[in-house]
């Protein structure tokens, strides 16, 4: 029997099949425990056929579905026996995870691949998103903030890193809906320039820069990266960029460190937000994630990451894994979907809904008990423009962070 097949991937937990005619089965024993219910049993040869595919399109179609625990169940289970799974290709879903296939990302394609994902429907990432439409990981200071505090919290996080200076010019690469440069305007006096390629996204962050009065200082570039020259020859006080670089692609990574050397000022500084993997390289492989959700994205494993800033000759400052955050902000976003779940089906089917809980729920699991991290790459020119300690990010300072003097730290007697 096929169901023979899962027996030598379960060691740990137990997964229980419901099958159409009311009978079940048990494979494995103990915690955690998993159901999924199948409409009929020519979904299991479908799932055995193409699993790296139709796990998830079976689950879009209605072919199964969870039982008690629903998809997160399920979602654990497979982590609690992912070593079993490495040379098999049933439930490879989450080790394929924001893999990407199409990696040589030209122009063209970014833009393509931006407008699939980011310009799908506003209304949908204004209900699930916090009221600032922060769409990458929040920083959970404390147990009990919330997702909106927690979005500010970051903003607040990397504004500090960036060691900002009233005046300041500052490059926001891959802006998003704009609420991190309109926080960096209002709470810093910088001026910013933002880069977006979604049409959703530069048309909202352009309306909100005027309703709010900070048109004068922050500006929104419908733009690539690759192709924005800066404003003036000594480039950029401050350049950050969060959760574009899972958009890069392997091919592109050295071009973007690049830019971001040509682009920042000798003293200036850089702070880049991206997932990153805990863990070696991967092979390039076409998943479910990179078909519906992220084409053409891929998650760097700092080895690949790390020779790309060494070629650049800029100095790596500091470098910060943030763990966890994700999961729960990811749940946060899944939460307040399900709540507007019955709208999103009337107006976008009931096979969207599921594809997007499945995206979320899935993500939501491989940060919580898989390999996916966020990485926190603090760059400048010059080793000693970034403050030699941390103090300065968890302290309530009245002034900028102060740049250490020269020779402060040569040995003395």
């Amino acid at each position: 029997m096929k169901t023979r097949f899962f027996d030598r991937l379960i060691d740990h937990g137990t997964l229980v099949i419901h099958y159409p005619d009311a009978n079940t089965q048990l494979i494995g024993q103990g915690s955690p425990t998993a159901h999924i219910h199948l409409r009929d049993r020519r979904v299991l040869a479908r799932l055995l056929s193409d699993p790296e595919m139709a796990f998830g399109e079976a689950y879009m179609d209605g072919d199964w579905w969870p039982g008690e625990g629903g998809l997160l169940a399920l979602f654990e289970l497979y982590f609690a026996n992912v070593d079993n799974f490495g040379s098999s290709r049933i439930l490879d879903l989450a080790r394929h995870a924001l893999r990407g296939l199409r990696e040589a990302n030209s122009r063209l394609r970014a833009r393509r691949n931006v407008k699939h994902h980011y310009d799908i429907d506003h209304e949908l990432f204004e209900k699930f998103l916090d009221a600032d439409m922060q769409y990458s990981c929040a920083y959970f200071e404390s147990a009990e903030m919330d997702l909106e505090a927690a979005q500010q919290a970051k903003c607040r996080h990397i504004a500090r890193k960036l060691c900002l200076q009233p005046g300041d010019h500052v490059l926001d690469i891959g802006c998003g809906w704009g609420g991190l440069a309109l926080y960096l305007a209002r709470h810093h006096d910088v001026r910013v320039t933002g880069l977006t390629l979604s049409d959703d996204q530069y048309g909202y962050a352009c309306a909100r820069a005027a309703r709010e009065g900070l048109a004068d200082r922050v500006r929104f570039l419908q733009q690539d990266y690759r192709e924005h020259d800066g404003d003036c020859e000594q480039g950029y006080d401050a350049i950050v960029s969060v959760g574009m670089f899972e958009h890069v692609g392997r091919p592109q990574f050295q071009v973007f460190f690049d830019q971001v050397h040509r682009l920042l000022k000798p003293g200036g500084r850089s702070l880049i937000h991206t997932i990153g993997r805990n863990g070696p390289p991967i092979e390039s492989t076409q998943g479910w994630i990179e078909k519906y959700i992220f084409p053409g994205g891929y998650i760097p494993s700092l080895s690949e990451v790390a020779p790309c800033v060494e070629h650049t000759g800029m100095s790596l400052s500091d470098l910060e894994i943030w763990r966890l955050h994700y999961a729960r902000t990811l749940d946060c976003w899944n939460r307040r979907f399900q709540h507007h779940r019955d709208a999103f089906r009337e107006r976008l089917g009931e096979r969207f809904c599921r594809m997007w809980e499945f995206y979320l729920l899935g993500c939501q699991a491989i940060f919580r008990w898989g390999e996916l991290v966020v990485f926190h790459i603090q760059l400048a020119h010059e080793n000693d423009t970034v403050p030699v300690t941390r103090d300065y990010l968890y302290k309530d300072l009245t002034a900028a962070p102060r740049r250490i003097q020269e020779n402060e730290f040569e040995r003395t007697g």
